[in-house]
């Protein structure tokens, strides 16, 4: 690409880049460039990109360049590139401007326009009309017919050097002679309104600050507890995909000081804002956190968690953990409801996963995997939206909720390939293909699967569950309900999978015998998840081996109009269909669910 005289200033497509702090400015339908709402550091990227159009620009040197000094997680930078693509890419007919060389790092490949010729310093306020001003309508006139055949905009021929100074002069005495007129204008009008006509900076999605937590214990020293939060979450915090957070270093000049969430929105360019305090008391420790919208000031979300300081660190991990699930779910909420004119893959994305934050059913289902079709057809290629996708449709038939479970398999399988094909160290592809491979009943291929995305990212709570889920059908019954206890303690209020945990505790129970706990679990997990048929029947089965035969009746029943396969009209149909793993497993199920079943009224045939 060639630049201006300057170096600095870029045209590029419908679009000009000041890097000397003008901004990104796209030409509108009549020629004019007006103010593209892009935040400082994507303005910084793109300096970079632009500056070396037709490079490849590793990670690293952007990093470099746009946060010097300062330790931040790649997912930081996907963020901006994200936000750079939705801005740059609209109305595209080929692919991105800025493509990913997969393990290298990003290219710029937009059309260059040819240069024009640097404006002296003079007319330079007339080319950045777009910022904050206030025109009268002389001026306003003025500038509509000179900006463009003088100043080179929207039209990509050279000024002739010999003329810059002419119309330079020209330009001059217009403006003088302009203002004059709006001067008696003024003194015979009302005074005009100011309106600004560059558009208010939009934060990026996802995007928080973690501020210092305040130290309220009466010992001075326990501040290095609050500040271990502090580092914790900021980490835990950069893992969650799309998620843009603050440095630790940055974060922490508000120690403090007094904080204005929305004064800090605005300095530091995020969306939300994290705050919290930290309270000792002997043995106890209470930690009390809050979500503020830096927008608006709002508090959208709170939480309390008290401990025991006797292992300083494992409630340090566990409290720093509960607070990142709790915020990932707050957050993709709210963004989700956020409205938006024209959805871009992402805000599909969001709404699909805060579709999948209600209890399980057929119609969330239905709904999320449409939503995720929609940003994988503005994205194909997007491994996120392959892999949740894949994970849906596999969970959709895990859960019996599938009308065409073998085509579901088929497809989550397909898209599993693909994430993984694309970026093998993805969590979420290694997430999509366990479950894929537990849906084939592929138990103990699936455990090394859930295992690498912990290792990626240790907050991933379902994973434990998975993993209990296929100790229970390799027969290694007796680890499950440790680890679905662990991911109910750190996620104890999750919507989705809340019901299906306290289920499988409770079939845990009923297979070993332990029918009275069985029926309290699995009475948790109705009231939570009403729409999951074999809880029905497992509550069905339970109530029958404690001789309360009508209610085991109206359970069976609700098993029966649930289940899309009819599973649940015989024991010879439930056989047919229910999965089989090792010869333990096999014999406990006929001992207890079975027989509970066939005690309950289902019949042989």
């Amino acid at each position: 690409m060639e630049a201006l005289a300057s170096s600095e200033v870029f045209l590029f497509d419908d679009f000009r880049l000041d890097r000397r702090g003008g901004g990104l400015f796209r030409r509108d339908d009549s020629g004019v460039f007006v103010p593209v709402t892009i935040g400082s550091r994507g303005l910084d990227i793109l300096g970079v990109l632009v500056a070396r159009a037709g490079e490849v620009v590793s990670k690293e040197e952007i990093i470099s360049a746009v946060w010097p000094s300062t330790v931040v997680e790649d997912s930081n930078l996907t963020v901006q590139i994200s936000a750079l693509r939705r801005a740059l890419d609209r109305g595209r007919a080929k692919g991105s401007c800025i493509q990913t060389v997969p393990g290298r790092g990003y290219r710029f490949v937009g059309a260059a326009a040819q240069p024009v010729a640097e404006v002296p310093s003079a007319l330079s306020p007339l080319d950045d009309a777009p910022l904050a001003v206030v025109l009268s309508p002389i001026e306003a006139g003025v500038r509509g017919q000179l900006s463009r055949p003088l100043l080179g905009i929207g039209s990509t021929r050279r000024l002739p050097a010999i003329l810059a100074p002419a119309i330079a002069a020209v330009v001059g005495v217009v403006l003088v002679l302009a203002g004059g007129a709006w001067w008696l204008w003024s003194t015979t009008r009302p005074a005009l309104v100011a309106v600004s006509i560059q558009q208010p900076f939009v934060a990026p999605r996802l995007s928080i600050v973690v501020l210092p937590f305040d130290n309220l214990s009466s010992d001075p020293d326990q501040q290095y507890f609050a500040d271990g939060v502090v580092d914790d979450l900021t980490t835990d915090l950069s893992r969650i995909s799309d998620m843009f957070v603050i440095a630790r270093n940055t974060a922490f000049t508000y120690r403090n000081k007094p904080v204005d969430a929305k004064q800090v929105g605005r300095e530091l360019g995020v969306r939300y804002v994290l705050e919290g305090s930290v309270r000792r008391s002997g043995n106890e420790i209470r930690v009390n956190a809050q979500l503020v919208d830096a927008e608006t000031g709002a508090h959208l979300w709170a939480e309390r968690f008290d401990g025991d300081t006797r292992d300083l660190l494992a409630l340090q991990d566990e409290m720093t953990t509960r607070i990142a699930v709790g915020l990932n779910l707050e957050l993709t909420t709210v963004e989700a409801a956020r409205p938006t004119e024209r959805p871009d893959a992402l805000d599909y994305i969001f709404r699909a996963r805060a579709a999948m934050s209600k209890p399980p059913s057929r119609d969330n289902y239905v709904q999320a995997i449409s939503l995720f079709e929609r940003a994988l057809a503005l994205d194909p290629r997007s491994v996120r939206a392959q892999s949740m996708l894949a994970g849906v449709l596999a969970g959709r038939l895990l859960n019996n909720m599938a009308d065409t479970p073998a085509a579901d398999l088929e497809r989550a399988e397909a898209l599993s390939e693909q994430a993984m094909a694309s970026s093998p160290g993805s969590a979420l592809a290694h997430l999509a293909k366990g479950q894929v491979l537990r849906a084939r009943r592929r138990y103990a291929e699936a455990i090394p699967e859930y295992e690498a995305l912990l290792v990626s990212d240790h907050n991933w709570v379902t994973a434990y569950y998975y993993i209990g889920e296929c100790k229970f059908w390799t027969g290694s019954i007796e680890e499950t309900v440790p680890l679905v206890e662990r991911a109910i303690r750190l996620s104890p209020r999750d919507p989705f999978q809340l019901g299906i945990w306290y289920h499988r505790i409770g079939s845990v129970h009923l297979l070993q015998s332990r029918t009275d706990e069985a029926i309290v679990w699995l009475e948790k997990a109705r009231n939570h998840s009403p729409a999951l048929p074999f809880v029905h029947a497992q509550l069905a089965s339970a109530y029958a081996l404690k001789d309360e035969t009508e209610r085991a009746t109206v359970e069976l029943a609700e098993a029966r109009k649930l289940s899309p396969d009819n599973r649940y009209s015989s024991l010879a149909r439930l056989r047919s269909v229910f999965i089989w793993s090792v010869p333990k497993i096999r014999a406990l199920q006929e001992a207890t669910f079975f027989e509970g079943l066939r005690k309950a009224g289902m019949p042989e045939e």
